[in-house]
């Protein structure tokens, strides 16, 4: 046997003992045997790297390095799912989607809602050859390196007669004896535990090296084929790929009616705190692909499935105290600080009490035994206190009249729920917060500058408004703590680079109250420089596409303090772009056409799309009107958007038809 047959021979035999023992569970061979087949095949590849297989069982245990992890397009949309939480929800789901189909629908699958992280997975001739995460879902991050160290996610499969290219869905998760077992090691080693599965689960597909992965005992639960496929139903889809290796968990059911649904939740309910993984729920789905079809989907969820969330989990603790934290705009946020208590994994010390109004609702008085859930599955929030274990009266909680910073009066806006700092000039927390969000990703992207560092400078006096960036000195730099010469050098060529940023950037930095990033490029866009955007009249502003009463009151209020005046003249000395560069326009195919982009494209991305309509003389509108021209329609176009496109008769114009307009 030639070393090229012998490696495709060992290849094939511990593929065949992967799956038994991981899919399985089945012992073909003994550990030792298995461990001396795996070297015999590590160091024939290494002695011909031409046969190198990235999909070899030797490649389970990492290797690779990725610094930065691609983005990657899901040929299908990964919809999130709506939440019913009740047997009344449920049924009246049944008859919605009943009501749509026009007829009754009786064959549904029942299946556990496992609580770990999303992914799709591209199978191309039976072999693993991209994995990329579920992301916003229409776009995510390429983690195939470290999904290949996943023990039970099949590198080859077995038999592939009915489909040449495929993806499958699954959720990676973090089984709890696993979990604890990482715990342990951490704690010996004097290191802070990893705070719940699902969260460890998921960064673990971003760790930059996949031999890290490979240490980590995770696995994947596998629950749809997507895209065009040649099977009748779902369960049918999910039971050949069963067959072809994939994990797919027993516990799947069919059902006809909502009560054999309720049956089968209460059924795992009850299990639920025995299992050896976490769940949060019961996903039902209409079984038939045909019947899925005809019912689509809602602009973010399918019509044809829809999630049972267990009850949250709820535990008593005391409230300790009341905090009060400031945002960048002058929200006043409190906090309740509670005593630690483990809630869902993680360890529950501070719960938000959002505004007055919930702090009013609630009763509360420092010292109460409260009730704490997480809301969603996530955030912590108390939901009620305990009769019988009260604070005193004389605790009641009132809340603040002055900020807990700059002890400013705070005020209330007419149709607000929070209430405001209104320095906004010189209340420390606003001034910090509103340099963060300048140095954002999403604003001027300051390399160097996080928030640490911002918090540093502005402690040690080098730094009080926005433009004090901007005349940072190395001397003065170098003796701050954490301050090497290389970070600094680093941060003043972030500085001096973000000078470049294109003006909407900088006007979404400045943190102006309701103007987002949509808002700030359609105001560059308009006016053109930031100069006559502060000589706007308010009638200006409210002819402008997305720009409204609240948005011009906000702006007119910015502009109107000599405090931000001034800042952006410092600004405009100091060499940043206050001025929005030119679109070059390729033709005028487009001019005077108001375009709205919706959906998911097959030859451009959206923002490339965006981008040639501007190229191209056009106009992009964020919303249907009489104003808009036509709509550039892809695949999953929200279902709003496409009716009302239709009660104005809009035209939607398919991708090929847009650029037959373009000559393209």
């Amino acid at each position: 046997m030639s070393s090229a047959e012998r490696i495709l021979d060992l290849r094939t035999q511990l593929h065949r003992y992967n799956h038994a023992y991981y899919i399985e569970d089945k012992s073909l061979v003994s550990d030792q045997e298995f461990d001396q087949l795996l070297k015999e095949l590590q160091l024939l590849e290494a002695e011909h790297p031409e046969l190198f297989d990235p999909n070899s069982p030797t490649q389970r245990v990492g290797g690779a390095v990725t610094k930065n992890f691609p983005t990657a397009v899901h040929a299908q949309p990964m919809y999130s799912l709506d939440n019913t939480y009740s047997p009344e929800e449920l049924g009246d789901w049944i008859k919605r989607i009943e009501k749509i189909h026009g007829e009754a629908i009786r064959d549904f699958t029942c299946e556990l809602k496992f609580d770990g992280a999303s992914i799709n997975i591209t199978y191309t001739h039976g072999v693993l050859q991209k994995a990329v995460t579920r992301g916003d879902g229409i776009q995510g991050d390429e983690v195939t390196a470290n999904v290949k160290t996943i023990r039970n996610v099949p590198l080859h499969l077995r038999d592939v007669n009915l489909l040449d290219d495929f993806e499958i869905r699954g959720e990676i998760i973090l089984p709890l004896a696993g979990f604890e077992a990482m715990n342990a090691k951490r704690l010996a080693q004097g290191e802070e535990a990893y705070r719940n599965p699902r969260n460890t689960a998921s960064g673990s597909l971003k760790l930059q090296d996949s031999r890290e992965t490979a240490q980590r005992p995770l696995q994947c639960f596998f629950y749809a084929l997507a895209g065009k496929l040649p099977f009748a139903t779902h369960w049918e889809a999910l039971t050949q790929a069963r067959q072809w290796g994939f994990p797919i968990h027993s516990s799947m059911q069919r059902v006809s009616t909502l009560e054999e649904m309720l049956t089968y939740i209460g059924h795992w309910g009850a299990k639920r705190a025995n299992l050896p993984f976490e769940i949060d729920g019961v996903v039902i789905k209409v079984n038939a692909i045909s019947v899925q079809e005809s019912l689509g989907f809602t602009a973010k969820s399918p019509r044809w499935a829809i999630s049972y969330k267990f009850k949250a989990a709820q535990v008593s603790t005391r409230l300790n105290s009341i905090t009060y934290q400031v945002g960048r705009t002058g929200a006043i946020t409190p906090v309740a600080n509670l005593e630690p208590v483990l809630l869902s994994g993680t360890v529950v010390k501070r719960a938000s009490l959002h505004n007055a109004d919930q702090i009013e609702k609630l009763n509360l008085r420092i010292g109460d035994c409260v009730y704490v859930e997480k809301g969603g599955e996530i955030i912590p929030k108390i939901v009620g206190f305990d009769p019988q274990q009260r604070g005193a009266i004389s605790d009641k909680i009132d809340y603040i009249a002055h900020c807990p910073s700059c002890q400013s009066p705070l005020v209330r806006l007419e149709g607000e729920a929070q209430h405001y700092c209104p320095n906004t000039a010189h209340c420390p927390p606003q001034i910090v917060g509103k340099i963060q969000h300048f140095a954002g990703r999403k604003a001027m992207d300051i390399e160097g500058l996080g928030s640490e560092t911002i918090q540093l400078l502005f402690d040690q006096g080098l730094i009080g408004t926005i433009a004090d960036l901007y005349r940072l000195k190395k001397e003065e730099l170098l003796p701050l703590e954490r301050m090497a010469e290389k970070s600094v050098d680093n941060l003043l060529h972030g500085l001096e680079i973000s000078k470049q940023q294109p003006f909407y950037k900088l006007l979404f930095g400045l943190g102006i109250r309701h103007v987002g990033e949509t808002v700030a490029k359609r105001l560059a866009q308009h006016f053109g420089s930031m100069n006559a955007l502060m000589s706007s009249t308010p009638e200006e502003l409210l002819g402008i596409d997305d720009v409204g009463q609240k948005i011009g009151e906000s702006l007119g209020e910015y502009f109107s303090q000599a405090e931000n005046r001034q800042m952006i003249f410092d600004l405009t000395d100091l060499g940043l772009q206050m001025v929005a560069a030119q679109v070059q326009s390729t033709s005028d195919a487009f001019a005077g056409k108001t375009i709205v982009v919706s959906g998911v494209f097959a030859q451009y991305s959206r923002n490339e799309w965006k981008q040639m309509i501007e190229e191209n003389g056009g106009k992009l509108g964020s919303s249907i009107s009489s104003k808009t021209t036509f709509v550039l329609a892809g695949d999953a176009m929200g279902p709003s958007k496409k009716q009302k496109a239709e009660q104005l008769d809009i035209p939607m114009l398919s991708e090929s038809e847009v650029l037959k307009l373009l000559g393209i």
